[in-house]
């Protein structure tokens, strides 16, 4: 098993964390470039790179566990306190911009940084320049029909209106010829879960990637999230995230929706849902995926125990 995982923040962490759970024979992850908040958004504008911090937490999501790399980890994510130049960056925002200096290039130096952590994958960003991200936004008006754009991923991610559509700027970014070849070259591909208009949607906005998805013999896994998130997809039920899907990219074909069980529990819904799956060439899948604490609450956030087994099984039914 080959997994190719694209995505971003902590859902694609999560997604990765459950990848090595399921012990593949490799994987590689395929991350969003359209970051321009805090620390990644200040050495991305101050330096011209790519903001490194999605990035950063896909490579502490494949370290090792020994304990050398565990410490590496546990550095690439610190953050500087108090109140100079410093505050707010993580350390291995820092490494890698330092390192894609020092070695000539940001693919050079995510290597460096894997090699560090003894990494039991590979990181690739989707394109090697910074993209930016524009919504089109309705509801930020009186009249809930004027359409306003609304441009910065975290300007998207936290805007009180109702996201239409997103586009990238450059509109037609080269994609990294690294991620195109890992998703054409993977047996099982997971797109999602994530930020669905900032981090899930973007890649396949990036031409060459939808042509590689639906060209790939792999399993094509779309994550649902467990729910919709506040700000840019606020009130959106589990079948308006696929339609989104669809609306951005037409041509796109994958061969499962999965999605938590215990979020659609009425056969009203999921029966949407299946129709809704059904428009990409997919079906949809409902599995326990939710992380429940000790006290038994069920948590906004993927288990990756039961995201690993889910895969592990889509994966082994997909080759019987």
């Amino acid at each position: 098993m080959h997994i190719t995982s694209l995505g971003g923040g902590h859902g694609l962490f999560q997604t990765l964390v459950a990848a090595r759970l399921s012990e593949p024979d490799s994987i590689t992850a395929v991350v969003t470039v359209a970051d321009d908040g805090g620390s990644s958004g200040r050495l991305r504008r101050e330096m011209d790179i790519i903001p490194p911090g999605d990035l950063r937490m896909a490579l502490a999501a494949l370290a090792s566990d020994d304990a050398d790399a565990h410490l590496w980890t546990r550095t690439l994510q610190h953050r500087f306190g108090g109140t100079g130049a410093l505050a707010g960056h993580a350390v291995g925002n820092i490494l890698i911009a330092g390192l894609a200096e020092v070695l000539g290039s940001e693919q050079a130096a995510l290597d460096k940084v894997g090699e560090l952590t003894r990494s039991h994958g590979r990181v690739l960003p989707v394109c090697n320049q910074p993209l930016e991200i524009e919504a089109e936004v309705a509801g930020l008006d009186e009249d809930p029909r004027v359409i306003r754009p609304v441009r910065g991923q975290v300007a998207v991610a936290t805007t009180p209106g109702t996201v239409r559509r997103v586009r990238l700027i450059p509109e037609h970014p080269e994609p990294s010829p690294l991620a195109v070849e890992a998703i054409r070259n993977a047996t099982l591909v997971t797109l999602g879960p994530g930020s669905w208009f900032s981090s899930v949607i973007p890649h396949l906005l990036v031409p060459g990637v939808v042509d590689a998805l639906n060209e790939t013999d792999a399993l094509r896994v779309v994550v649902l999230n467990l729910s919709a998130e506040p700000g840019e997809t606020q009130g959106f039920s589990s079948e308006r995230h696929i339609h989104m899907l669809s609306q951005h990219a037409p041509l796109l074909r994958v061969d499962r929706v999965l999605v938590d069980s215990e979020a659609i529990p009425t056969s009203a819904e999921r029966a949407y849902l299946v129709r809704a799956a059904a428009a990409l060439g997919a079906e949809a899948v409902f599995e326990d995926l939710g992380t429940v604490d000790a006290d038994g609450r069920r948590l906004n956030i993927h288990d990756p125990v039961k995201l690993s087994r889910a895969f592990t099984s889509l994966y082994t039914g997909s080759r019987d």
